[in-house]
Order: C-alpha cells, then sequence, then structure tokens
C-alpha cells in the first residue's frame, strides 16, 4: 500500500482499472473485461512507457532474490473463510521423488527466511513444478 500511496495510484473496482499518475500523463492498467473462466488477464495502456518507468522507479519489483517479508504496511490483505464452510475434499497431485526432494528444499529455504511459517489451517494448495529454461525448477 505504500507504492500506491506514494505514487497516487487510484484502483477504481468498478470500471477494473488503476490509474497512476507520472508528470503530465496518466497510465491506465486495465482488466481484460473478460468473465470466461477463472482467468484474468492484464492490459496495459502505453506499455514501453510502463516498462521505462518501472526501470527508472521501481526496481523493488525486479528483484530475484528478496532478503525478507516486506514491512508492515497499513492495510494487511487476509482472506476471510465463510464461517463453516466445508472443506473441498480434492486428491493431491502426486509428485515424483525429485520434486518430492525440490518441494522439500525449497519449503526449508522459504522457512529459514522467514517467508512460511508451519501451518495448522485444514486448507492447503496443490504444488505445480516448471522447469526454467536452464531446467531448474
Amino acid at each position: 500500500m505504500d507504492w500506491l500511496a506514494k505514487y497516487h495510484a487510484v484502483i477504481v473496482c468498478a470500471e477494473k482499472i488503476v490509474r497512476i499518475p507520472w508528470g503530465n500523463e496518466i497510465l491506465i492498467v486495465h482488466g481484460d473485461g473478460s468473465d470466461q473462466g477463472n482467468e484474468t488477464r492484464m492490459n496495459i495502456i502505453s506499455c514501453t512507457k510502463m516498462q521505462k518507468y518501472m526501470l527508472k522507479g521501481c526496481h523493488i519489483f525486479l528483484a530475484h532474490d528478496l532478503s525478507g517479508l516486506p514491512p508492515a504496511r497499513q492495510v494487511e490483505f487476509q482472506i476471510d473463510l465463510i464461517p463453516g464452510a466445508a472443506l473441498v475434499a480434492w486428491a493431491p497431485y502426486r509428485l515424483a521423488p525429485f520434486e518430492m526432494k525440490e518441494l522439500s528444499d525449497q519449503l526449508k529455504e522459504l522457512f529459514k527466511k522467514g517467508f512460511i511459517r508451519p501451518s495448522s489451517s485444514p486448507w492447503g494448495a496443490s504444488v505445480l513444478f516448471v522447469k526454467k529454461k536452464d531446467g531448474s525448477f
């Protein structure tokens, strides 16, 4: 939220846009208006200008290795669950032994950095690995 406040960005939920003033211009980020499926695509007006501005003043979003969690914000995000909602019974994806090892290694690293903590929640999420161009996950 600090970034939104610093740059006076305005989120207009009803129109599915974000307006970011920049000098005499306003950068506008649009939702594509498609409600088909669960997929949301973002179209960016003046993409070349946005890339220039991102490289100029928003290098924090391009970090490859984060050193820790961001500082506490004025507004924290949370998802409130419906009381008494039934859990979804869904069989997890089966992972190959090398994927289980990779998952274990990544979870240990994220735990060590303080990005994650042990959970007692009955809710969970599946994991799907996709190889990078260099062959790593």
